[in-house]
């Protein structure tokens, strides 16, 4: 947004490379000659959840007027509330899935309980049916016809109460799988809300950086402060080839010196440790660099001293969310660099 404000190379290049990207949604608001026609088919795409082709081609379809820009400005500042809302149920289904796990917690418990007194009850059995045997058999006051019957009794309570535990083992057994799902559930669904609550942020960290610079954009005649690095040096690892120079011009407009290196195969990985060298701090999307290059990074950047950033994508926004906070703490970054290279020159 930085490089739309202007009207130079820079932003012509900004404009056409966008003009690409979204050619099929401005081939298709372009049939409306109305500015009532584009509100309709800027409805029409919010509806088809096409959001960020018709966002660009109704700003810059030549019918839209101040009004209908705003209206669109201002949806597009919903959808962080919307992802707000999304992280709300999924707290939401997390607490349920917390109750569930409590009551099966509690169920298994009393089901333990139960199986506990069964056995301890049919011990009991066993050693006061086996007592009194033994004292009818050590006195001798056992009948031919009282043997049989006694055996038979012994016989048929020791077969009830194994059917009994077996029963209760089988119930227990089905509790503890049925706690163990819970568990494996209630750990995904906080896998999830962590995941979800990462990304949530992460896109507000970036809508509120591409918001200020739409802001800008819109509003001319108001006066913007700009990203200051104060002469920080950013080693940029991975992307996009068609980005970098985009990357680099919003760099030079802050002030600060950009390094770039592919992140893949197409240098050699030998020079990487140069440009660390050179650099102040290091940033490479996740999603745009290998994971040998990204590793490199780090251990260079730990052996050295000097802080990375993983961005969560190639784009522009993203890196414009990750340097934004720097703006303040650049000076001392680089004061602190600079007073690192001195001592290293004294000491050689």
């Amino acid at each position: 947004m930085l490089l739309a404000r202007s009207r130079d190379t820079a932003a012509k290049l900004l404009n056409n490379s966008l003009d690409r990207r979204h050619q099929l949604a401005i081939n298709q608001l372009a049939k409306g000659k109305l500015e009532s026609e584009v509100s309709a088919a800027w409805a029409d795409a919010v509806k088809r959840g096409d959001v960020p082709g018709a966002y660009w081609a109704a700003l810059t379809h030549p019918e839209t007027g101040g009004a209908l820009r705003r209206k669109v400005f201002g949806e597009v500042h919903m959808l962080s509330h919307l992802v707000g809302a999304a992280n709300r149920a999924d707290i939401r289904r997390l607490r349920q899935l917390e109750e569930e796990n409590d009551a099966l917690l509690a169920k298994v418990e009393r089901q333990q309980a139960q199986l506990r007194d069964a056995v301890v009850e049919r011990d009991e059995k066993i050693r006061a049916l086996t007592t009194a045997l033994s004292e009818r058999t050590e006195a001798g006051g056992r009948s031919a016809e009282e043997t049989p019957a006694q055996g038979a009794a012994l016989a048929s309570v020791i077969a009830t109460l194994e059917r009994k535990l077996a029963a209760e083992r089988t119930r227990r057994e089905r509790a503890e799988q049925r706690l163990d799902e819970s568990a494996a559930a209630r750990a995904e669904a906080e896998a999830r809300e962590g995941r979800a609550i990462a990304a949530h942020d992460a896109l507000r960290a970036e809508l509120v950086t591409a918001e200020e610079n739409l802001a800008a954009l819109l509003d001319d005649g108001e006066e913007r402060g700009a990203l200051d690095l104060s002469g920080l040096s950013v080693l940029y690892v991975g992307g996009r080839p068609h980005q970098v120079d985009h990357l680099r011009a919003v760099s030079e407009r802050a002030s600060a010196r950009f390094l770039h290196h592919d992140g893949g195969l197409d240098e050699r990985s030998g020079l990487l440790p140069g440009l660390v060298s050179h650099a102040d701090i290091a940033l490479f999307p996740v999603d745009c660099a290998s994971h040998e290059a990204a590793l490199l990074v780090k251990r260079l950047c730990r052996q050295s001293g000097k802080p990375w950033i993983p961005l969560r994508s190639a784009s522009v926004t993203a890196f414009l969310a990750a340097v934004a906070p720097l703006r303040s703490a650049a000076a001392d970054v680089f004061d602190t660099m600079a007073r690192r290279r001195q001592r290293s020159t004294l000491r050689r």
